[in-house]
């Protein structure tokens, strides 16, 4: 949300930000009112903000206690590229910018459809992207699906996400699960190069030699911090995506 307002040129009317904003840079002079679920309500009532904006999986568990204290809440969904296109605009709106918002989602738009048309007519490999796993292991393994932003970026990038079909937007998979996808390629969402997930992905998954993405050492590690921020930060993260799927491309 943060990422949003700041594309469309609200970030002066920002007052507070959770911990998790780091982008833009301007961010770390704001004030953090905490984490997703469990906000510092003190130092949101002391910044008296006109506007509380938070996203519609975290609503449930903060939108209340906002409220009690006679704060009005805006709820935005982001769970896929479409949601994206429509918080911009109900931010855009919200602090008065609506022109830049149409500007910043048709650009936006218009730089996914180009990496789109650019892997168009390639070759569409399975792909597997792991967002959570154990430190150093194949534990509890967690993996985006259809249904949520960033595996419409993978479609985007020329892959194809390739998860059992009952499981959705995010799911846990099982060596069971991974064996019978058998993916052309792994990206493993590792956060942060000096996150206890830094260090070569491979490491962890020479254990699964019998992936066809492991033996042909098409495992990569993704440590760029806008990757799981719904934004038009996604711009970067599909260009990301098609150059780790398709290296070949122009």
């Amino acid at each position: 949300m943060t990422e949003m307002l700041y594309g469309v040129g609200a970030l002066d009317q920002v007052v507070g930000i959770s911990d998790y904003c780091t982008y833009p840079a301007d961010v770390n002079r704001l004030p953090s009112v905490g984490g997703w679920h469990n906000p510092n309500l003190e130092k949101i009532a002391a910044l008296r903000p006109d506007l509380v904006i938070v996203d519609d999986g975290q609503a449930p568990f903060v939108e209340d206690n906002f409220k009690k204290l006679g704060l009005r809440v805006m709820v935005v969904a982001d769970h896929t590229v479409k949601d994206v296109y429509a918080a911009i605009a109900a931010l855009g709106h919200a602090t008065g910018h609506d022109e830049a918002a149409a500007k910043l989602a048709a650009a936006t738009r218009a730089e996914l459809l180009r990496i789109s048309q650019r892997t168009a007519a390639l070759p569409k490999p399975k792909v597997v992207l792991i967002v959570e796993r154990t430190p150093g292991t194949l534990r509890d393994l967690y993996t985006a699906t259809e249904g949520g932003f960033l595996a419409e970026l993978v479609t985007m990038a020329g892959g194809r996400i390739a998860v059992p079909p009952d499981k959705r937007g995010y799911a846990k998979l099982s060596t069971e699960d991974l064996l019978a996808i058998n993916p052309d390629l792994i990206l493993d969402f590792i956060h942060g190069v000096k996150s206890r997930f830094a260090g070569d992905p491979m490491e962890a998954w020479r254990d699964m030699s019998e992936l066809k993405a492991v033996r042909a050492r098409r495992v990569h590690g993704v440590n760029e911090e806008f990757v799981p921020h719904a934004s038009q930060r996604m711009v970067q993260t599909a260009a990301l995506f098609a150059r780790l799927i398709h290296p070949e491309a122009p």
